[in-house]
């Protein structure tokens, strides 16, 4: 190319591998074109590289000002920034799955933010984190995340695209994160400085070969990418549109010049070049031994020395496909790198990963089309990643800065989208130190059903960026400072027992034809309790919807006595009472009252008793008591006042046609006919119904006595219920039980 054609903005790209170092300068001329307008490849002289690691920095920086000093010479012109990618032996990888529950279903309101998705996603970088320091244990080696992605999110354990918006009470994400040492990072950066060049992207060998032989159009199918350099061989997975997997093993074409080295009893270069012949498919390879001996051999020769190590490289890249893809094979592989032009390398992968071997391909120059090069070039697969960089330069500019978080300096990877957050848990500060903390949930059972009440939200924290108030998603630049405070936690959660919802309804009985409205009562872990009662962890709260009639009659300071009528039936005093009961009884013969009764039953701070009827109106007193003295009477509640009223009220009550009598006091209905001991009376749809004729009786009894038609539908099933409870046709029946029968659509 004519340098004054050249345009200004160039892009300059390094590969530097175990072998060589290859030099590329190029720009985009449009979206699906890049133009190299230089390109240059020097050999390292030394081992000053093994298995993708520098070692001699001096050294490596000398062949890369050889490769710079030739592409200047080409371009007619000083390049002063360079793109470079980090080998992928040296890079980590964690997939991780992490989950957060936002609350029981029964009260989680909450729509799912932008911020917690993204505290969800920090907990799986930082858990990756977790498993990178406890793999590293007693390495002494700092190790920074240099991306992350997510694979899937869930709600409520079914997967999802987008979380934001939703509501549930669990989200979870699988997510891929990638870390490099700071040793490696340390060593590029020090190596190309030291070539008088300054860093102006970083990216992964692997990402920048992906970037060139597999187009996101591709990356829908299961596709393996496998980048065979000298020392290591890089193998990325792609699925459903995204690199779901990274990895390595750290053997490639190194391994196979060191069999030629002791087959032939030469130096490492002299197996090099007999290697390069016998790729190239020479007739005859001449070299000389170590004794300075001339000797020569056939490519033949040496595919059949090496047969064995390719067998081996082969083995272990299908073993690390099978195992990043999940225990299974791929649907193809793409090949690239010099290794991968190795004499049955394609094949014998697709033989180990049970593929047809069209499946299996060396990617060079079908996959280089959208690239022009200089006449003088020529396309191979080993120029695919050093395109892959260059073009990285136009995705994201990617290189490390420095920021100060609390007074710490701290070396960041910059893939553009840098965040607070991200300087945060660089130096471990905790992810639950920077969004706000609820307090501690409370758990309790409620009949037997588990409730929880949320704890209150807590402050989050107080960042400021450069002395300015942030937040935790502001973007940051190098050099910024960082002040974070951490976030705090709210409140616990408390309740009482007056705040659920259940015990704000009040049971009403029609007691002798007037109106008594009591509270239901609470019982936590078997101790009745007032409305005042917080409620503790792990409580078992019952909140009982009847009163037997001894503890009406202990409420109303009245003594139990025979022809008590429940539902116009005699009862005993365990005969449990249901809303909307009527109860009478007539003690004219010297009505008692409980003169000194303490009923342990009876807590509430708040009561409405209706207690008669005068000739020309009724007469309805209010006794009410303070919180304080509520308080006072939880434990021994002897109405003593309630008493004194009534004791001191005298109520005229009118004749009855059922020949009821007026006293003094509450006035009570004159019992009915006795039944046998083994009729059972219960209550039928707000109806008396007596069984008779057996000693035990169950539901399907009533049908003899009830009139139900259960043999024309109604509905689409019939409802049983006894004492609130769904039951069936055999639920045994006891005295006084009050049974709920009907259809239902």
């Amino acid at each position: 190319m004519d340098k004054e054609n050249i345009p200004e903005q160039l892009v300059f790209g390094l590969d530097i591998g175990t072998r060589s170092i290859v030099g590329t300068v190029g720009y985009k001329q449009s979206v699906n074109n890049f133009v190299v307008v230089a390109q240059s490849v020097r050999c390292h002289e030394t081992r000053a590289m093994m298995d993708g690691q520098i070692h001699d920095i001096a050294k490596v920086a000398e062949t890369i000002s050889q490769v710079r000093r030739e592409l200047e010479h080409q371009i007619g012109r000083k390049l002063n920034r360079v793109c470079i990618a980090a080998a992928g032996r040296v890079l980590k990888t964690v997939t991780v799955e992490v989950e957060e529950n936002l609350g029981d279903e029964n009260f989680q309101d909450e729509m799912i933010s932008a911020e917690i998705i993204h505290g969800l996603e920090m907990l799986g970088v930082e858990k990756a984190y977790e498993i990178i320091r406890k793999e590293t244990q007693g390495e002494n080696i700092r190790f920074y995340c240099v991306g992350y992605s997510v694979v899937h999110y869930y709600l409520n354990d079914n997967m999802i695209t987008n979380l934001e918006g939703h509501k549930g009470n669990k989200i979870a994400a699988k997510v891929l994160a990638t870390f490099l040492p700071q040793e490696v990072i340390d060593g590029l950066y020090a190596s190309t400085e030291k070539a008088g060049l300054e860093v102006d992207n970083l990216t992964l060998e692997p990402i920048a070969a992906i970037n060139v032989a597999i187009p996101e159009k591709f990356r829908l199918l299961n596709i393996a990418l496998v980048d065979v350099g000298a020392g290591t061989s890089d193998i990325c997975i792609t699925k459903e549109g995204t690199v779901v997997a990274y990895g390595m093993i750290p053997m490639a074409g190194d391994a196979i010049t060191n069999v030629i080295v002791q087959a032939h009893l030469v130096d490492f270069a002299t197996a090099e070049e007999i290697k390069i012949g016998a790729s190239m498919q020479k007739k005859v390879i001449n070299y000389k031994d170590i004794m300075g001996l001339a000797e020569k051999t056939t490519p033949e020769e040496v595919f059949a020395e090496t047969q064995d190590k390719v067998a081996e490289i082969t083995q272990l890249v299908a073993d690390k496909i099978v195992e990043l893809n999940g225990g299974k094979s791929v649907s193809a592989v793409f090949v690239v790198g010099g290794g991968g032009k190795l004499p049955d390398f394609v094949k014998m992968l697709a033989n180990r990963l049970n593929l047809p071997e069209e499946r299996v391909a060396l990617r060079g120059e079908e996959v280089l089309g959208a690239i022009t090069f200089p006449e003088d070039v020529k396309k191979d697969p080993m120029l695919v990643t050093p395109i892959g960089i260059c073009l990285n330069y136009y995705e994201q500019k990617n290189n490390f800065i420095f920021v100060q978080v609390n007074g710490e300096r701290v070396k960041l990877y910059d893939n553009s989208k840098l965040t607070i957050v991200d300087a945060a848990l660089s130096v471990g500060f905790p992810n639950d130190g920077l969004f706000p903390k609820r307090g501690m949930a409370l758990e309790f059972f409620v009949n037997e059903r588990k409730r929880m009440v949320r704890g209150g939200e807590g402050e989050a924290a107080v960042i400021l960026l450069n002395g300015r108030t942030a937040g935790i998603n502001t973007p940051i630049e190098a050099n910024d400072i960082i002040e974070i405070t951490a976030s705090t936690a709210g409140e616990a959660a408390h309740m009482m027992i007056g705040e659920l919802a259940e015990y704000k309804k009040s049971i009403e009985f029609l007691v002798n034809g007037k109106r008594i409205i009591c509270p239901k009562f609470v019982r936590a872990n078997g101790q009745l309790v007032s409305e005042y009662y917080d409620i503790h962890a792990d409580d078992q709260l019952e909140i009982q919807d009847y009163y037997t009639l001894r503890q009406l009659l202990d409420f109303m300071d009245v003594m139990y006595q025979d022809g008590i009528l429940v539902n116009h039936v005699p009862a005993g005093e365990e005969e449990k009472i249901y809303d909307k009961f009527s109860v009478d009884f007539d003690f004219s013969s010297g009505a008692k009252r409980a003169e000194s009764t303490a009923p342990e039953n009876h807590v509430s701070s708040d009561l409405t008793l209706s207690v008669g009827k005068e000739q020309e109106g009724a007469l309805e007193r209010d006794f009410s008591f303070s919180d304080e003295e509520a308080s006072s009477r939880e434990q021994d509640f002897s109405k003593e006042n309630l008493t004194k009223e009534i004791s001191d009220k005298e109520v005229s009550l009118p004749e009855t046609s059922a020949g009821q009598s007026t006293t003094q006091g509450i006035s009570v209905r004159e019992s009915g006919p006795q039944e046998a001991d083994t009729d059972l009376r219960i209550n039928v749809n707000a109806t008396p119904v007596v069984l008779k004729g057996k000693t035990e009786y169950r539901v399907v009894d009533i049908l003899d006595f009830y009139d139900f038609d259960v043999k024309t539908a109604h509905g689409n099933r019939v409802v049983i219920k006894v004492n609130g409870t769904p039951c069936n046709f055999s639920t045994k029946l006891s005295r006084g039980d009050y049974v709920e029968l009907y259809w239902e659509d």
